[in-house]
């Protein structure tokens, strides 16, 4: 739904994206950056406000640059809130829904139904002027919903959402996902990201750092050993078991701790043979986890902080 072929743009002599290549489909990809990493770059060449200096940048088979047949399938939130102060929320989405070229009874029936996803309806008389950043969010995403479009970009969605209100925002985009829309978010709220989706775009100094699942990047992560934390009643004699398997690396136990670390390059052999060696010998585990395979530690490892 989205196709970048080899996209570079430069800012006179300062490069934004740097020979980005990568395909986008159904489903929600989070778009994952430091300030800098050419994440704002990338959003508005799929946008079609800039063009690639380079390369070349394709939206449903389209050239997004000043071309309205992207715009008719594209929607968008941006991350700086520019709509009128004066205006109730339920007039901003009415008046954007007039804009796309629905008559009034299509422009009302629409409204309706949009501000009742994202649940504003019953706040949507308010002049925006008094809105909360929150509401501010949910009123973006109901004007980006109007068209029904295949593609969707959220540029820093989730902040000022208190908890409540982040988790309504992502059980919409969710419902998006699952409609076969191509959802992609841009956010630096790693931990917020992580439970809407696994897959990722990882830039970094304007260059593609990785694309896919978090769990397959990480695992090709070989210089970094992967890290199993286990909680049982007899770490050390668990702990001498382990220190003697070829894929464990290393073996941690803390004075007084009923857990051990582990360190192993082999995760996946770890994972198949920890429960025979636990039953044969008797060791009781209370529970395992990794702190290595989550989106916060990929993204750690792949920007090198």
């Amino acid at each position: 739904m989205i196709e970048i072929r080899r996209a570079s743009r430069w800012y006179g002599q300062v490069i934004g994206l740097n020979d980005v290549s990568c395909s986008l489909g159904p489903g929600i990809t989070a778009l994952l950056g430091e300030n800098g990493a050419g994440k704002t770059t990338i959003i508005k060449m799929i946008t079609g406000q800039i063009k690639p200096t380079t390369g070349t940048i394709e939206v449903m088979g389209y050239k997004p640059f000043a071309n309205p047949e992207v715009y008719k399938r594209l929607g968008y939130c941006p991350e700086i809130d520019a709509m009128p102060e004066h205006m109730s929320g339920r007039g901003f989405v009415y008046t954007m829904a007039r804009m796309l070229g629905m008559n009034d009874k299509q422009a009302k029936l629409r409204t309706e139904d949009v501000l009742e996803t994202v649940k504003m309806a019953d706040r949507a008389d308010r002049k925006i002027g008094g809105y909360s950043k929150g509401m501010r969010q949910r009123i973006k995403l109901a004007q980006a919903m109007l068209n029904d479009p295949d593609v969707i970009l959220l540029d820093e969605p989730l902040n000022g959402l208190d908890p409540g209100g982040r988790r309504e925002y992502m059980g919409v985009v969710d419902g998006l996902a699952k409609r076969g829309k191509c959802v992609v978010i841009s956010s630096h709220i790693l931990y917020e990201v992580e439970q809407i989706t696994r897959n990722i775009l990882l830039l970094h100094r304007g260059r593609l750092m990785a694309t896919g699942d978090v769990r397959v990047i990480r695992g090709l992560i070989d210089k970094h050993p992967h890290r199993i934390r286990i909680e049982t009643s007899e770490p050390r004699r668990l702990a001498g078991l382990l220190v003697e398997r070829p894929y464990v690396m290393s073996v941690k136990v803390e004075p007084g701790d009923r857990s051990i670390e582990i360190e192993s390059r082999e995760p996946d052999r770890f994972y198949d043979e920890f429960p025979s060696l636990a039953l044969e010998h008797r060791i009781p585990v209370h529970a395992f986890s990794s702190p290595d395979n989550n989106l916060e530690s990929v993204f750690r490892y792949l920007v090198g902080k």
